[in-house]
């Protein structure tokens, strides 16, 4: 009998063992963990895709204020070692900055001007066409093909003044149209230049850590193969600059200089526009061919036939032998790969595509190349 007066129970007697508290608990934690961890990683892809959508509007500002920091950054280290007691400072990343900026803008500034000008004398013709016609011009003879037809079509709509009159006409709500796009594309474009000049100065004055915080970040994600590939990555956007933007200058320089002697008419407007389509491969062409029509209008055959030569000469060995040379020889990449990069990413990204697509390019043949080393040892080991 217990002490209670009640018969014993088989309860009384079962020993029960002790709880695994201490298991269970580390248990406990590692899931804990592992959902703190999940949660972190979800919070983590949550921020950064809110964030990328709050900007992605200013992304292509951001990218190319990344490209010009890269690709300026030796200059800017150079400027730094010769005046060490502005390093330190914001002076120096200001001054760099403004010095960037005007390089942009006074061609486009000269350009724009140009152009309005080009646009008063439009307007003056259309004005005067209106009141007086359009008598057909000499030039139009001298075309080897269609020329009767070319003069019946012009008697017929512009040396008349009434009918010159209403085909004009047509172009004054197409004109207003127009204007009106490139007025918001101006504002739209001046902005985003205004976003990447200010991101430039951010990274000429915090270069340093950004540097050093992303080369961390870099080891920590992908080990020693992250700094690999980002070194790869600057040397494509150097040698792209170099291979792109001044070779295209050159080129615009030097057809600048054949406009000139030639007699064509705008021949600096004419060369910058070579500069500029220069630095798309085998677009160059596209003013030279523009030179080269202008000249013959005018009656200028062997000066048209030479600017066009002379320029099909120096176009094709800047894309075939100058360009390739300096973006593949920095970053060891084969010419066909260059091509595909280039091309490929002004298809896809317009003008920043110049310089990402190389990039790209060089960063999946700097992993082919590592992969397919590393797979022929591991094959020749086994």
């Amino acid at each position: 009998m217990s002490q209670s007066g009640l018969p014993p129970h088989d309860d009384d007697h079962v020993h029960l063992t002790p709880c695994p508290v201490e298991d269970v608990t580390l248990e406990q934690r590692q899931a804990a963990r592992r959902a703190q961890w999940k949660a972190r990683e979800i919070l983590a892809v949550a921020i950064v895709a809110i964030t990328t959508y709050t900007i992605h509007g200013f992304l292509s500002a951001l990218a190319w204020g990344v490209v010009f920091a890269v690709a300026t950054w030796p200059l800017y280290r150079r400027i730094q070692s010769l005046w060490p007691r502005l390093a330190h400072g914001a002076l120096l990343p200001a001054l760099c900055t403004a010095g960037m900026a005007l390089l942009f803008l006074i061609p486009m500034l000269f350009v724009g001007l140009e152009a309005a000008n080009e646009a008063q004398n439009v307007l003056g013709l259309m004005k005067h066409a209106r009141n007086a016609g359009v008598p057909v011009p000499t030039w139009v003879s001298r075309l080897p093909v269609g020329a009767s037809a070319v003069i019946k079509w012009w008697n017929s709509h512009l040396s008349d003044p009434s009918a010159a009159a209403e085909f004009f006409s047509s172009f004054d709500a197409r004109g207003l149209a127009v204007t009106r796009t490139v007025g918001s594309q101006v504002v739209h474009r001046g902005t985003l230049f205004f976003f990447s000049i200010l991101t430039l100065f951010f990274l000429y004055k915090d270069g340093d850590t950004i540097m050093r915080e992303c080369t961390i970040a870099s080891r920590r994600a992908f080990g020693r193969r992250g700094e690999l590939i980002g070194h790869q990555i600057i040397a494509s956007i150097h040698g792209t600059v170099a291979g792109l933007v001044l070779v295209g200058v050159g080129e615009g320089i030097i057809m600048g200089v054949i406009y000139f002697l030639t007699s064509v008419p705008h021949p600096v407007l004419l060369g910058g526009a070579t500069a500029i389509a220069a630095m798309i491969p085998f677009c160059a062409m596209i003013p030279v061919g523009l030179a080269s029509t202008l000249l013959l209008v005018d009656g200028g055959s062997m000066a048209a036939v030479t600017v066009f030569a002379v320029g099909a000469v120096v176009i094709f060995t800047a894309d075939h032998f100058v360009r390739p040379g300096l973006i593949g020889g920095s970053t060891q990449l084969p010419f066909l790969w260059v091509l595909l990069g280039i091309v490929g990413g002004a298809e896809t990204w317009g003008l920043l595509g110049l310089f990402l697509g190389p990039a790209a390019m060089a960063t999946l043949h700097l992993l082919w190349r590592n992969w397919s080393r590393e797979r022929g040892m591991s094959l020749k080991e086994g």
